[in-house]
């Protein structure tokens, strides 16, 4: 039986709203695995759609910098300890040169640009006393390239076809605010579906359903997700009576491509009990 801890139930209370007695419980059915408590916990009315994982936990900036013909452009995430050497202008300075060095030789993979930018790297840790990393960088390519960046900690590029600089921009924005997983419906991964539909039936035999009549049920609720995480099929933030996708179609545009970077995703810092080190500590003296 694995060990299910508080930090457990606080991520399972965050991603899905219930109680904590909830959680704990559902953890321990579970055997510690937090996404099957989630599935359990929506197919009995538990919980709804949880939140994706990824806390944001580290610190540092997203960079994009996009090619002056507009047919290409980078985007990096350099990672710091504090949200104060986030801000330092030698750290900042050091991200800046890291990305402009990846755009202008096109590189994408991140253990190049880290080889390239290690005797520089060494020297601003020493100097600024923090560990500094240049964690991920990425590339995208199409007829025109577009970007938008929402202070240090989002950056988002876009390839789109048919699309003039404004459009790009606005759908690069729309995409730091409202996180679409996939260009189009169409998009999403066939497991993915498959996944959610199976809880969508269970959820749907719940009430007592037939499965054959639960399984036509949950094509309403499947058309809506596979849309809440398209591109195409989000309400379009700034004028949300009209979906991303019609707003293309209006403008006889297509997006190709995405990129959005957050500082941190996947990132956890390891959270130190104070008082349970000093004990530790206590034992050993």
């Amino acid at each position: 039986m694995a060990e299910v801890t508080a930090s457990m139930v606080k991520e399972l209370r965050e991603r899905t709203g219930a109680g904590m007695m909830e959680c704990k419980k559902a953890l321990v059915e579970a055997n510690g695995d937090i996404e099957l408590a989630i599935d359990n916990m929506r197919k009995s009315g538990q919980a709804k759609a949880a939140k994706k994982a990824g806390r944001v936990a580290a610190e540092g900036v997203i960079i994009s910098k996009i090619a002056a013909d507009k047919k290409f452009g980078v985007i990096l995430e350099v990672n710091c300890e504090t949200d104060f050497v986030a801000k330092d202008a030698g750290f900042l300075a050091f991200s800046d040169k890291v990305a402009q060095a990846a755009l202008a030789d096109r590189i994408t993979d991140v253990a190049t640009l880290q080889a390239k930018f290690e005797e520089e790297r060494t020297a601003l840790v020493a100097k600024i006393g923090e560990n500094i990393g240049i964690r991920r960088v990425a590339e995208i390519a199409g007829d025109v390239v577009g970007s938008y960046q929402h202070g240090a900690r989002i950056g988002v590029l876009v390839a789109a076809n048919g699309a003039d600089d404004e459009l790009v921009k606005h759908i690069a924005m729309h995409i730091a605010a409202s996180k679409p997983e996939y260009v189009d419906p169409s998009d999403v991964p066939a497991d993915v579906v498959e996944h959610e539909r199976n809880i969508q039936i269970d959820i749907a035999m719940q009430s007592g359903k037939p499965r054959e009549i639960a399984e036509k049920m949950v094509e309403g609720r499947m058309r809506k997700f596979t849309g809440e995480v398209s591109l195409t099929g989000q309400p379009f933030v700034m004028e949300p009576s009209k979906t991303v996708g019609d707003l293309l179609k209006e403008k006889n545009a297509a997006v190709a491509s995405f990129i959005r970077f957050e500082v941190g995703e996947g990132i956890e810092k390891v959270e130190v009990d104070f008082a349970a080190e000093v004990a530790a500590i206590s034992k050993q003296s």
